[in-house]
């Protein structure tokens, strides 16, 4: 049996008292604390090995890590943990959402476990300042929100990643896409066309923008910008990983990702990684793929290449008042190839369409799709050639027209 809530309190306390509070603990000496007063107390002789080792996990979980929703990190079938308040849990296995039985003791307890994940990524999160994104040690993404924002608050939200990235390989075997599409979307960016990917929330777009990061060549020198890092990039040696931060409480010393964006063209960059734009970075953004940065990647929501075009524009004009039609030859002179992946019914994520950006011509995009998911689910070759071939044969393909 379990022990009370009562004499757990005891156990930590006594743990406490033993720790010095004038020196740093790492998590190895605390938990030998742990161990060994939980071990030594004479209060819990009637519980089995097993049951002191869950009290012992209990206790580090609640002092050094993630309380109750510990396990649900570890484990790795788990994708999303959504947390609406202390006593409604709910996860993603599967594509599949379902309430769990857990519950924080108190609303207190669900906010300390807020409190100390976004400190680690030094950031601050109250009633002033009531939203923040933040990431775990496993790069996980987070978000917060809490009252009076949250009326059902505090808020909580983890989107997991896997301790491993998923390659190309594996999209290919679990169905993401086809073979063909993979190397032809490899030599692109090897190639250094300028790519971007877009889809709904959960789609995958992150993990997609990881897997083609993976042809970049591994000695060229790259900048990540991103709101909260999650990119792992792990063949690229010369790597630049930046990431904005917040206003501090007296509403100074926001760094955004214009600034990260600017910042970054003096570092003498081959490429720029943009995780997503939401908002004027657009025009930062697209105006360094059109000025020497070719093989630039980046995302975007959106349901579907088109769409993603007219997000863009009026992302743009949140930067700047400019001339639609000047708008949009910005957008058509930088983005060359356009990646739409979506979610499907069954939870499964899917390439649904490749399409080149042919340019502008009248004020109307020309669309030149190259691969398209059909009725049956597969992602296909249109037959259309890709029609901008110069990088590609500067690379030293596309003598073979197969090749492209």
């Amino acid at each position: 049996m379990p022990l009370s809530e009562e004499l757990m309190e005891e156990l930590q306390s006594e743990i406490n008292s033993r720790i010095d509070p004038g020196k740093e603990v790492t998590d190895n000496e605390l938990l030998e604390i742990i161990t060994d007063t939980v071990l030594s107390s004479s209060k819990n002789n009637y519980l089995s090995l097993k049951e002191k080792q869950a009290v012992i996990n209990n206790i580090f979980n609640n002092m050094r890590r993630l309380g109750i929703i510990q396990p649900l990190v570890d484990d790795d079938t788990i994708t999303e943990i959504m947390i609406n308040g202390p006593d409604n849990i709910f996860i993603e296995r599967n594509g599949k959402i379902t309430k769990t039985d857990l519950a924080f003791d108190s609303v207190d307890k669900l906010e300390d476990v807020i409190q100390s994940v976004v400190s680690r990524v030094n950031r601050s999160v109250n009633e002033a300042n009531p939203i923040v994104d933040a990431r775990l040690q496993d790069g996980s993404r987070v978000n917060v929100v809490l009252k009076p924002v949250a009326l059902n608050g505090p808020i909580m939200t983890i989107r997991k990643f896997g301790k491993q990235p998923l390659n190309m390989r594996e999209l290919v075997a679990n169905g993401t896409l086809t073979d063909e599409a993979a190397n032809f979307l490899g030599k692109l960016v090897r190639a250094k066309y300028n790519i971007f990917i877009c889809g709904g929330t959960g789609s995958g777009k992150t993990t997609f923008l990881n897997c083609l990061s993976s042809y970049i060549p591994g000695d060229e020198r790259i900048v990540t910008i991103e709101d909260s890092a999650e990119l792992k990039l792990p063949g690229l040696n010369n790597i630049v990983m930046l990431e904005t931060r917040n206003a501090n409480t007296q509403g100074k010393g926001e760094i955004t990702i214009r600034d990260l964006i600017r910042t970054s063209l003096r570092m003498r960059p081959e490429r720029i990684i943009v995780g997503e734009v939401r908002g004027p970075e657009a025009l930062d953004m697209l105006q360094a793929m059109n000025t020497g940065h070719d093989g630039s990647l980046s995302t975007g929501h959106a349901n579907s290449c088109l769409d993603m075009l007219s997000r863009l524009e009026t992302m743009v004009l949140m930067a700047a008042t400019l001339p639609l039609n000047a708008v949009r030859q910005q957008i058509a002179s930088s983005i060359e190839i356009l990646v739409h992946i979506g979610r499907m019914r069954d939870g499964s994520r899917k390439i649904l369409e490749i399409t080149e950006l042919d340019g502008c011509k009248g004020g109307t995009y020309r669309l030149n799709p190259l691969f398209l998911i059909n009725e049956n689910g597969s992602l296909v070759r249109t037959g259309n050639p890709l029609k901008n071939t110069l990088k590609m044969k500067r690379y030293g393909w596309g003598d073979d027209e197969s090749e492209l």
